[in-house]
Formats: C-alpha cells, sequence, structure tokens
C-alpha cells in the first residue's frame, strides 16, 4: 500500500481509504480509524483467502492490521530513518505474513504477523543505517536491537556520578555481553559503531570550491564505459595500429624509427643518436632528422585509420 497516496476514510465506505496529498498523520489517523475484525471475521476472511484465493478477503485482513503496523514502527524512530519508511517495510511484512496465515492454527493473526513486521523493519534497518553492514550472525542482530535501550537502563541504574557517561564501563560491557550471548568486544565495536557520526558522501555545498569529501576518493572510475572504450583503444593502438604504422615505412625510416623511440638497451639508454645513425648511412644528422620526421607523419596516418 502506498503511504503517499492513502489517508482518510471514505463515509460510505468504512474500508476504502481516499487518496490525497500524501500527509503521513492523516495516513496514520484514518489506519487507526479502520475498524477491527472480529474472531469469527478474521477466520472468515483467512480461510476464504486460503481455500479460494480471494484477494478482497487478503485486503480486509492487511487493511484492519495496519494499525499494527504504525504501532511497531515507532519503536524504531531512533536509527534515524523516515518514519513513512518503516511504516511501509512493515506493511511488507504484513502482506507476507497474510499470504502465509493458516487460520486453522488457533492463533490470532495480530500475534503471528507481529514477527513477519519485525523481521522486515529490521531487515530494512540494518540494509540502511548508515549504509554499513552492522549485523550478520543472530547474536550481533539481537546486540544491534537491544544496545540502545540496555544502556538506557544501565544509565537510569547508575549514581548521579556516573549517569552522565556515553560509554560502558568494563563491569557494564561485560553484563551486556553476558546478558545477549556474545563476546565483550562484540559489544565494545558495536558501541562505538553505534556512537559514530554519520559522514555525508558527497558535499553539502553548492560552491565551486575543492571537496574532500569521500565520493571524491572512493568512486572507481575503471569500469566506467568511456574509460573502458578509451583503454581498449590504447590498447589496439599500442600494438596493432604501431604494428600497421610501421609497416608503410620503408626499411631505412624504419629502422631509424625503431631506433630513436623504440629501442631500450640494457642500461636504459635508448638506441642510436641522430649523429650516429648519420655516420651509419653516410649522410647529415639532418638528413636522419628530415627523415624522421617523414616517417613519423607517415605512421599518424596509418594509425588515424586504424583508429
Amino acid at each position: 500500500m502506498n503511504l503517499t497516496s492513502t489517508t482518510a476514510l471514505s463515509v460510505r465506505d468504512p474500508w476504502a481509504l481516499v487518496p490525497s496529498l500524501g500527509n503521513l498523520d492523516a495516513y496514520i489517523t484514518g489506519v487507526n480509524r479502520l475498524p477491527m475484525l472480529t474472531h469469527e471475521e478474521e477466520l472468515s476472511f483467512a480461510r476464504k483467502l486460503r481455500e479460494q484465493g480471494d484477494l478482497e478477503s487478503a485486503g480486509r485482513l492487511v487493511l484492519s492490521h495496519l494499525r499494527l503496523v504504525v504501532s511497531v514502527s515507532r519503536q524504531y524512530l531512533g536509527y534515524g530513518l523516515p518514519h513513512g519508511d518503516l511504516i511501509q517495510e512493515g506493511n511488507v511484512g504484513l502482506m507476507k505474513a497474510v499470504k502465509r496465515f493458516d487460520p486453522e492454527q488457533g492463533v490470532r493473526l495480530v500475534s503471528y504477523a507481529l514477527h513477519w513486521i519485525k523481521a522486515e523493519i529490521h531487515e530494512y534497518i540494518l540494509r540502511n543505517w548508515r549504509m554499513v553492514k552492522l549485523a550478520t550472525t543472530k547474536a550481533q542482530r539481537k546486540l544491534f536491537f537491544n544496545l540502545r535501550s540496555m544502556k538506557q537502563n544501565l544509565k537510569s541504574d547508575a549514581s548521579d556520578a556516573n549517569a552522565h557517561r556515553n560509554t560502558l564501563s568494563s563491569a557494564e560491557i561485560e553484563q551486556v555481553a553476558k546478558q545477549l550471548n556474545v563476546k565483550p568486544a562484540e559489544v565494545i565495536e558495536m558501541e562505538t559503531r553505534l556512537s559514530g557520526g554519520d559522514v555525508a558522501l558527497e558535499p553539502q555545498t553548492d560552491d565551486n570550491e575543492e571537496s574532500f569529501a569521500p565520493i571524491a576518493y572512493l568512486a572507481d572510475d575503471s569500469g566506467e564505459p568511456t574509460q573502458v572504450l578509451e583503454a581498449r583503444r590504447r590498447d589496439a593502438m599500442s600494438s596493432d595500429g604501431l604494428t600497421q604504422a610501421l609497416a608503410v615505412l620503408d626499411a631505412r625510416s624504419r629502422r631509424i624509427v625503431e631506433e630513436r623511440w623504440l629501442k631500450v638497451n640494457d642500461d636504459s639508454s635508448g638506441g642510436m643518436t641522430l649523429h650516429q645513425l648519420a655516420a651509419e648511412y653516410g649522410v647529415s644528422a639532418e638528413r636522419i632528422r628530415q627523415i624522421e620526421v617523414a616517417a613519423m607523419k607517415k605512421m599518424r596516418k596509418a594509425m588515424e585509420a586504424v583508429a
């Protein structure tokens, strides 16, 4: 159900939600006005859905429990995520619960759906909170969702002299680790992550000054399409293109180019000089330079044709 298009109740049909401008408070008010189902009505709708695949019955079951999602979502407002998003994720969990609900098990839908709603909200928080994968194991997840409330309880029990502390003492860390069945080191690491500040990925200013936000040094351009194509082009030019360009030269011009630009001796001194080549061919150094310039022009044209 889209929260941005669903708010107030229709006067004629108490089950119909009328689209409006997307006010979250109006949505919550409308949800709380929806009538609750009796046990008999819940069983009837659940059986129709399970036996006949009746989507209208599924809708009635979902709508009558939307207030439950709103109530549960309020418990997770401390993580800095939008309330509307928490509700929407909880609604996904509610719909999954309705789909899997078996009315013959003797359990009310509200009890069965609670697990699915919380599970979906938990997954959303872990995926999105500070964009960091904070918890992986079941014990770590339990630590993530219980550490904050446990810290508040420990502070309230502490003396006035220690109540202002933001970090846990060694004894408190041991106590939390024992209660949640995790290692003290995991409690310390999770507390550090929970108390850490957010860092903006992109710069928050609109001026043209140089920015050192993470996006400036975390970006990877190696897979960018134009960079990939340019790299391929350079590779082709340095191998096939160069080979074809040298092939258009006569033997003397080719040797001059190879000696002047492509040859590297063991001592990294490069190839022959203009004067050495001039002495070998019995011409002046200026003539060797002219041959070199003409050869380079031919090679450039050949390489442009390859490109």
